[in-house]
């Protein structure tokens, strides 16, 4: 008789599996790292957009301040998401560390 209990799936019980299912690359061919570094020039390309419609409201190019208001307001949401995801990450990454097998 073996000294730990087999589950139904194979594993032995009382000690963590780690099985995934999800395939490392996305159906349409991209990968988790594509995608971060694809969001990521999003962001920077909504902060220069930003950037530049700020500078042309400044020197008088443009009257529209509802405009830059918005796209001020989409760079900033947009920031905001990647801070949180990075605090988020971190805190995974500290948690994982302070797991003990």
């Amino acid at each position: 008789m073996s000294q730990w209990p087999i589950s139904s799936i194979g594993a032995p019980t009382g000690r963590p599996v780690i099985e995934s299912n999800a395939p490392a690359v996305k159906p349409d061919g991209t990968s988790f790292g594509q995608w971060l570094n694809e969001s990521l020039q999003e962001v920077n390309r909504m902060r220069n957009a930003s950037d530049d419609a700020t500078r042309k409201l400044i020197t008088g190019e443009s009257k529209d301040i509802h405009n830059t208001m918005i796209q001020a307001q989409k760079a900033g949401i947009a920031m905001d998401l990647v801070v949180e995801l990075r605090n988020k990450v971190i805190a995974a990454y500290e948690e994982i560390k302070r797991m003990q097998f």
